[in-house]
């Protein structure tokens, strides 16, 4: 069942909802870093905070639900990628559905509602056209009370994961059909959906980290093609006393598929030991080669000179010794790209944080979007993860390492497992970079090499004068955008000091980013 809006958007609907200002400016942050443009408006509470959902070189979408009375609101908002605004507008919404998915595809926008307590099973598709705001709404029949976490787009499906009592699910939506199924081939125990990774022929993986048949944890790779029926079922064959804890994959202009990720020796820990490059040849045949934290020349890096130098002696004195290098992280890859004739694997380590629960600060200060019981746990307050450092890698297509580096992350804290740190991928070298307290820091790389030690960019607003609080805001962050351009976005609190006196103003801010040779 679905409707179709036959209403085209109104800037006036968006024009009484806020104050927008949009500018073309050009500026030089340092040698590599410009921001070429900003937008702004003003905000006074979290309920002015926008998702962005970026639309390569058609621009931006902004998006955030307003709660009313008998209904609720969806506000968007289309801006071209100079920060123009093409229109905006209001859709309504039943009250207690919540945004589970977002993402621009093909010139439109696809955004997926879920109920708020999972009491009703079946869920809202919104299909919105990119140039004039006309849209689609789908309900989509969920055949079984789950937990979606992970939303994609294809031409010919949406799809949905998630977990159903910690079994990972994937709904599969035919936009020719309008049906929808639940795939075949999933499992029947617990499992970690770790990716669903789409084709441009329209097909796709599912990876699941789950126990095969000797009870090891590894990576299966489930293929459909675009209508959803199952290709191929394969789970990689870790060597013994390894398990394949999380895994990306790409595919090659030759079809050879490869999975990237951590392992552990323990198949029910979190904990990685090192990385694994898995390579798939297109009958099946597979690779893994495994690479520990330990043997990596540059994993210590972002430690203390002196406590880099005394781990890097105690694992050459345990190889001469023929002893086991043990290292245990928490550690995420994000990204897998190719780059030259290379791959490049970009992951993050990092460490959850516990406070003591009778401390009285932490019931005025909960995070937006968390209740007391979800933070506190067996008498432990979660303060949140903690970033240490970003691992680059470069590898060949058989997965043999090449080299390593390694970016500090400092500082860094979010309650959502996230990436933070961005890879901008050049001709001859790699820019490093994140957000935080409204700088830009980036590292540039050349295999191992450092070309340019982390450098250090203000995010620029309108006015020279103006004097940004430099808070940490968790909500400030960096992200890709299209070609060589990123946009970061999030609040400042500004101060402008002027002739005519001192101005401060609260404002929602998107600045667009681009990293020049």
């Amino acid at each position: 069942m679905f409707f179709i809006s036959t209403k085209l958007w109104s800037t006036k609907t968006f024009t009484a909802c806020g104050f927008f200002l949009a500018s073309g400016f050009y500026l030089l942050t340092s040698a590599q870093v410009m921001q070429t443009g900003r937008f702004e408006v003003p905000v006074s509470g979290r309920a002015d905070f926008f998702d962005i959902i970026p639309s390569s070189e058609d621009g931006l979408f902004l998006q955030r639900q307003i709660a009313g009375v008998k209904e609720d609101h969806l506000h968007l908002v289309k801006l071209d990628s100079t920060f123009q605004q093409n229109w905006a507008g209001l859709i309504a919404i039943e009250q207690n559905y919540l945004i589970m998915g977002q993402k621009a595809y093909d010139e439109k926008l696809f955004l997926l509602l879920r109920y708020r307590d999972y009491s009703k099973n079946d869920l809202i598709l919104y299909i919105i056209h990119e140039d004039d705001g006309r849209f689609v709404r789908y309900d989509i029949r969920s055949y079984i009370p789950f937990a979606p976490s992970e939303f994609q787009i294809t031409d010919e499906a949406a799809l949905v994961g998630g977990y159903y009592n910690r079994i990972p699910v994937v709904l599969h939506y035919s936009f020719l059909h309008h049906r929808s199924k639940v795939l075949p081939g999933l499992f029947s125990e617990a499992g970690e959906l770790t990716q669903i990774k789409t084709h441009v022929d329209g097909s796709f993986d599912v990876l699941i980290s789950a126990k095969n048949l000797a009870r090891q944890r590894t990576i299966w790779i489930k293929s459909y093609d675009p209508e959803g029926n199952l290709l191929r079922n394969l789970p990689l064959q870790p060597d013994d006393n390894k398990h394949l804890i999380f895994g990306r994959s790409l595919k090659t202009a030759g079809e050879k598929q490869i999975v990237a990720g951590v392992y552990g020796n323990n198949r029910s820990s979190e904990f990685s030991r090192g990385l694994f490059i898995a390579t798939i040849e297109p009958s099946g045949l597979e690779h893994i080669r495994y690479y520990n934290f330990g043997d990596l020349k540059n994993f210590f890096q972002y430690m203390k000179a002196n406590r880099e130098k005394r781990i890097k002696n105690r694992i050459e004195r345990k190889k001469i010794k023929g002893k086991k290098i043990r290292f245990n992280y928490r550690f995420l890859v994000h990204e897998l790209v190719p780059y030259k004739d290379q791959f490049v694997l970009l992951g993050e380590a990092f460490y959850p944080r516990y406070q003591s629960a009778d401390r009285g600060q932490y019931r005025f200060f909960l995070p937006y979007g968390t209740t007391p019981n979800s933070i506190i746990q067996n008498g432990r307050i979660f303060d949140g993860y903690y970033y240490t450092h970003a691992v680059v890698m470069g590898f060949d297509e058989h997965g043999k390492l090449l080299w390593d580096n390694s970016f500090e992350i400092n500082d860094v804290r979010t309650f959502t497992l996230e990436q933070f740190v961005k890879l901008e991928v050049l001709p001859d070298r790699l820019a490093l970079m994140y957000l935080f307290e409204n700088h830009i820091r980036t590292k540039i790389i050349q295999d191992d090499r450092v070309l340019e030690g982390k450098s250090i960019d203000r995010i620029l607003t309108f006015n020279e004068q103006d004097i940004v609080k430099d808070e940490k805001n968790e909500k400030n962050k960096l992200e890709y955008w299209y070609n060589r351009y990123f946009y970061a976005y999030g609040i400042q609190d500004i101060v402008n000091v002027s002739e005519l006196g001192q101005s401060r103003r609260r404002v929602f801010f998107i600045n667009k980013i681009h990293y020049s040779e």
